[in-house]
């Protein structure tokens, strides 16, 4: 058994729902780069990444040496320490790069949905004062350098690396990845600019500089309430978290060939860029990029050509994988664990998950981006009983208790209340917004998750609802105000209320109630319509309903969780 396991720390005290994790693990005071420069030094010739599209496979110690001159090529364009800078495309090498690099340099990087369009991508780039954005020309439907120019039409003729925009005054170069634009710098010349020898000083330089508690990366999230904000990370937070998952994972106990990482979720989420990149960075794991936006079937050929033996993933990824028509044509021997996270996963899945795709080491991890992010977690040989009706027990390093969402009082075991968690893990802030974060993080220190939770005798967590209504669809946190704000532009709609309703593959499913102005008449097709290149198409509603009236408190307050019942009923979920 684990030294974790015999820990009594890991017990709640005094029959209340309160649980510390142990401290015996020391936490780590150094920066990311340090950390990436360690591990480069201990495991040179290891396999770090493989990004299968883009034909790229570097070790430890060539991976070092391009970071380093993306580190130096951001500083020689004027970049400085605690600039802001936005990444902004599905996954690739250049992701992987870029989020290594600004943490080498002491940049902010930020990470910008994929999906984004033209006034969310705004919205994020005015939000936190990027000063850069680096992206892709085009990706599927999505044209980056378009959208761009939707909120900067200065671009087109802009001297590259000198932007004047009047809507993003902040926002001065623009870095394309992968083809020569009007008006942006090519990244690969950045890089090349970064490998003389003076620019290799000026990194080195600034380097002493850098300390473990500066901010290193901005995520938006919706938190439970209102529009994105940028929970913003140090490099001490997912320094210390990444080592943790990859402690509980026993990463450092296992040979090369059993710690092969297939990462298909995205790396602009905290699972894709702390669970994925940083756990490789800390524990000399192989990451494998398996496609640039999640494939189900590109996920079983990389297990299969690349030997994964470990995989990351939501419930709806895992859903897809067992999914395929193939699927018992793909070699999947080398499987051992992995991790599910994102969204709560059904436990027949997980019991499925273990059995068809060989994963006896499949663990759940639960956590929130302003937690850096995973607060909860199994151990590999937990029973299946265990993973499949809670999503673990604490990390070390890691308060947590519940208590009564009217009191605040801790609640005895076994009954639900809000999960609030105390730690190293928890955020610096919510980006130049001193409320929100006073309404998150109390004087206490205490982080309230909005989550309802309860805890067992033996201290495994279950997350038994939200207290705000995030919808979480395919692991993608969804915020209904959001949309109903949106559809209230509407010029035919009257009112809406946006509910999740549950669903096989995605776990949630967006449905929009809405109701008409009198006279008017629309079709569900037509209110899609309405939304394309609006909004992120996985905001999209997958249901539309038209209503007359919405289920009512005596004092007039919409109850959404009896339209989300009556909402199931109507569509037969």
């Amino acid at each position: 058994s684990s030294g974790d396991l015999d820990d009594d720390n890991l017990l709640p005290i005094g029959g209340l729902s309160y649980v510390q994790g142990n401290t015996r693990m020391r936490l780590i005071g150094k920066t990311v780069g340090w950390c990436l420069d360690a591990t480069a030094q201990r495991l040179p010739d290891r396999e770090a990444l493989v990004v299968i599209q883009e034909n790229v496979r570097l070790t430890f110690a060539q991976l070092k040496e391009e970071v380093d001159k993306a580190a130096s090529g951001l500083l020689s364009i004027g970049l400085r320490k605690g600039d802001r800078l936005g990444m902004w495309g599905p996954n690739s090498y250049a992701w992987v790069l870029i989020q290594l690099a600004t943490a080498q340099a002491g940049i902010i990087l930020v990470s910008v949905n994929p999906a984004y369009q033209a006034a969310e991508l705004e919205y994020a780039l005015k939000k936190v004062g990027c000063k850069a954005l680096v992206f892709p020309r085009q990706f599927k439907t999505q044209n980056y350098y378009d959208i761009l120019k939707q909120i900067c039409p200065e671009l087109e003729w802009a001297q590259p690396g000198a932007l004047k925009s009047q809507r993003l005054p902040d926002l001065t170069t623009l870095i394309s990845i992968d083809e020569p634009l009007p008006g942006t710098l090519l990244l690969k010349e950045v890089v090349e600019a970064g490998s003389s020898e003076q620019h290799m000083a000026q990194l080195r330089y600034a380097q002493q500089f850098l300390s473990c508690h500066d901010p290193i990366n901005i995520q938006f999230t919706s938190g439970t309430t209102g529009t994105p904000k940028g929970a913003t990370l140090s490099h001490y937070n997912i320094v210390n978290n990444s080592n943790m998952i990859g402690e509980r994972l026993k990463m450092h106990l296992k040979k090369p060939e059993k710690i092969r990482m297939v990462l298909p979720c995205p790396l602009y989420h905290c699972l894709g860029s702390v669970g994925g990149t940083m756990v490789s960075v800390m524990h000399g794991t192989t990451l494998i990029l398996s496609s640039p936006s999640f494939n189900g079937k590109m996920v079983l050929e990389a297990i299969s050509k690349e030997k994964g033996s470990f995989l990351y993933g939501t419930p709806t990824m895992y859903v897809d994988i067992l999914n395929q028509a193939d699927f018992s044509s793909y070699d999947i021997s080398a499987m051992c664990g992995g991790v599910i996270a994102g969204s709560p996963a059904p436990p027949e899945l997980v019991r499925v998950i273990m059995n068809k795709l060989n994963m006896k080491e499949l663990v759940i991890a639960y956590g929130t981006t302003e937690n850096s992010p995973v607060t909860f977690m199994h151990f590999p040989e937990d029973t299946v009983e265990q993973k499949a009706e809670s999503v673990g027990r604490v990390m070390p390093h890691t308060e947590a208790q519940i208590v009564s969402t009217e009191t605040s009082a801790l609640m005895e075991l076994n009954k639900p209340g809000e999960l609030w968690i105390r730690g190293y893990c928890v955020m610096l802030g919510y980006w130049g917004e001193p409320q929100k974060t006073e309404e998150a993080v109390g004087q206490d220190k205490w982080y309230r998750t909005g989550d309802i939770a309860m805890m067992d005798e033996e201290g495994f967590c279950k997350i038994v609802g939200r207290s705000k209504d995030l919808i979480i669809r395919g692991g993608e946190n969804i915020y209904p105000a959001e949309l109903e704000d949106f559809f209230h532009k509407h010029p035919q709609v009257q009112e809406v209320q946006v509910v999740g309703v549950k669903d096989d593959r995605m776990g949630e499913e967006i449905c929009a109630c809405i109701r008409l102005k009198s006279g008017e008449k629309a079709t569900p097709e037509e209110i899609k319509a309405y939304c394309k290149g609006k909004i992120s198409h996985f905001k999209i509603p997958r249901y539309i309903v038209f209503v007359n009236q919405y289920p009512l408190t005596i004092s007039g307050k919409i109850q959404k969780f009896k339209l989300r019942k009556e909402m199931e009923q109507l569509l037969k979920l």
